[in-house]
């Protein structure tokens, strides 16, 4: 917690912001988020990976890949995509 302002993480995103890195980490922890968010959507609507890909006309890799969560290089168009077969949108939004 940050002693001055009473934030828990302003320090630690500081220390990104100083080292460089606070982009890379963003991007990182929303990629995150979407796989998890797109995982658990599938098991709370009891949609198969194979089933999921094929709604999606990919392969079961390709799949695979934009549910990684260590996978930066999908699309928004993928994962808004999947979300849309899900029920769901994808929101982006510059602040």
């Amino acid at each position: 917690m940050d002693r001055e302002t009473g934030e828990i993480g302003s320090a630690f995103g500081d220390f990104l912001k100083e080292e460089g890195r606070y982009e890379d980490a963003t991007v990182t922890a929303v990629k995150r988020v979407l796989a998890f968010q797109l995982a658990e959507a599938m098991k709370e609507q009891n949609i198969t990976k194979v089933e999921m890909a094929r709604q999606l006309s990919t392969s079961r890799s390709q799949l695979d890949r934009l549910l990684d969560p260590e996978n930066d290089a999908v699309t928004l168009g993928a994962l808004a995509r999947a979300a849309a077969i899900l029920g769901r949108k994808v929101s982006v939004e510059l602040v």
